[in-house]
């Protein structure tokens, strides 16, 4: 089998095919566009950034129609006949290590776990606030992430070990995915 990378609309229309819940898409956009940031940041190479935001975009493809296979059927089945470089397929396999076993280890892997619960997360509080992600505040997300009943499904340890498995603050975390979000 080739590798190559699909262009992006390719890769939105594949995630459209999969996912009707605007939500998930929705999601799933926010974390692409939060790797790109972060593969821009680390002056990662062009096709790197594709890359990174194409793990990004598709890291939950498989989730609304097959939950209980999450990612694995996207890993073995759905993206690897597309073509889609073997990074990309790791990355979103070591999203879910408590389902699949494997760990982040590469950068890139290691990205998309700190980026995708937390932008969940996020998306929650800018859902409460009157003006988005618009003069949103470090504070106001780590005072959420203090009320266990507040997005109480997203796990906080999750979280932790994302800004742990990219060696940096959580709040600066937050502060970089917010002037990211708010652009």
């Amino acid at each position: 089998m080739i590798e190559h990378l699909p262009e992006r609309d390719f890769s939105k229309k594949l995630l459209y095919s999969y996912i009707e819940s605007e939500s998930l898409r929705q999601h799933c956009e926010m974390v692409a566009v939060a790797m790109e940031a972060y593969a821009l940041k680390l002056e990662k190479s062009e096709r790197e950034k594709e890359y990174w935001w194409s793990a990004g975009l598709l890291h939950d493809l498989d989730w609304e129609k097959y939950p209980d296979e999450h990612p694995k059927k996207a890993v073995h089945e759905i993206l690897p006949p597309l073509g889609y470089p073997a990074e990309v397929i790791a990355a979103i396999n070591a999203h879910a290590p408590e389902r699949t076993g494997k760990e982040p280890e590469s950068e890139l892997e290691r990205y998309l776990f700190a980026c995708d619960e937390i932008s969940g997360f996020m998306n929650a509080v800018a859902l409460m606030r009157p003006n988005g992600f618009e003069d949103m505040r470090v504070k106001s997300v780590r005072k959420k992430l203090k009320d266990k009943r507040f997005a109480a499904n997203v796990p906080r340890e999750d979280i932790q070990k994302g800004v742990e498995l990219i060696d940096t603050d959580l709040s600066d975390h937050i502060l970089f995915l917010i002037e990211v979000f708010s652009k």
